[in-house]
């Protein structure tokens, strides 16, 4: 059985959840076999700097850290929801990516 696989990822939790809560609305809505969103492991991108920008005095260190949330949702294939799924408001940041699976 054919099914569509989701994949979903932002640096904005509140982004990702909030499209997860849409899909899992248009499953129930039209009846399809849903799994998920199965969490992924959340990918953080650290870098370290200097604060002084001449590198005299104090050995002083600012660190930033950027972290990638991820989420997959499996849907049973049906025409409508994906046609629903298709036309969800993506919000600004938020990547998603749709594939087709056996």
């Amino acid at each position: 059985m054919q099914k569509a696989r989701i994949k979903i990822a932002s640096i904005d939790i509140g982004k990702v959840n909030e499209v997860c809560q849409y899909i899992q609305d248009i499953a129930d809505k039209t009846g399809v076999a849903m799994r998920g969103p199965i969490p992924l492991p959340t990918k953080k991108l650290k870098v370290t700097t200097r604060k002084t920008p001449c590198g005299e005095g104090k050995a002083s260190w600012e660190r930033y850290e950027m972290r990638i949330h991820k989420r997959l949702i499996d849907l049973s294939l049906d025409e409508r929801a994906l046609r629903l799924v298709m036309r969800v408001q993506i919000p600004e940041g938020l990547n998603i990516e749709i594939e087709m699976v056996d």
